[in-house]
């Protein structure tokens, strides 16, 4: 699967940016901001048994409130605040525009995780027979191109103070009276 993954991306995008033993990766490729052939599968039976061998990324922010309602959608969709990315990783470029698709609409409240899984394998079955799929075919909406990242806010300046002056507080504390 990983060989025509590699191949299809290839047809479709061109050479990859890199090639490395373990990965191929385009940046920039498509709507993607970057895409990812992995040598080595991830079995997985959600909707059905496939491996997942290419990944698929985009800008996306997503609240901490969101991040449990996503795994219990799809567990090959990959959240990462720090970095501002959502990517999903399965067998086939159609199936990560489907997982992206439905995140966004699971982010939006137009459909609940069980909603989402039961429109997912609907979408794949169509998919696979040559039905319309529009969920498939592309991202239905427009990924920010605007720093999404989250670095959170730094709290090591009061932790360091107490620390220190629980040091000095240590060197002062002795139980040993001569």
């Amino acid at each position: 699967m990983a060989k025509k993954s590699a191949k299809q991306t290839y047809e479709k995008y061109g050479p990859p940016n890199e090639d490395t033993s373990t990965h191929l990766i385009w940046f920039n490729n498509g709507p993607w901001k970057r895409t990812i052939v992995h040598r080595h599968k991830i079995p997985h039976d959600f909707p059905q048994p496939h491996n997942d061998v290419i990944e698929n990324v985009i800008n996306y922010k997503v609240t901490v409130e969101m991040l449990t309602e996503l795994g219990r959608y799809d567990s090959s969709l990959y959240v990462d605040p720090t970095r501002g990315e959502a990517s999903a990783r399965c067998d086939m470029e159609a199936a990560n525009f489907l997982s992206l698709n439905l995140m966004y609409d699971i982010i939006n409240k137009k459909y609940t995780a069980e909603q989402a899984r039961k429109i997912y394998a609907e979408v794949t079955a169509a998919f696979i027979l040559n039905r319309n799929a529009p969920y498939a075919e592309a991202l239905l909406f427009t990924p920010p191109t605007e720093n999404t990242r989250f670095s959170d806010e730094s709290q090591i300046g009061d932790a360091m103070l107490h620390q220190a002056g629980e040091k000095i507080k240590d060197a002062f504390d002795t139980d040993d009276v001569s």
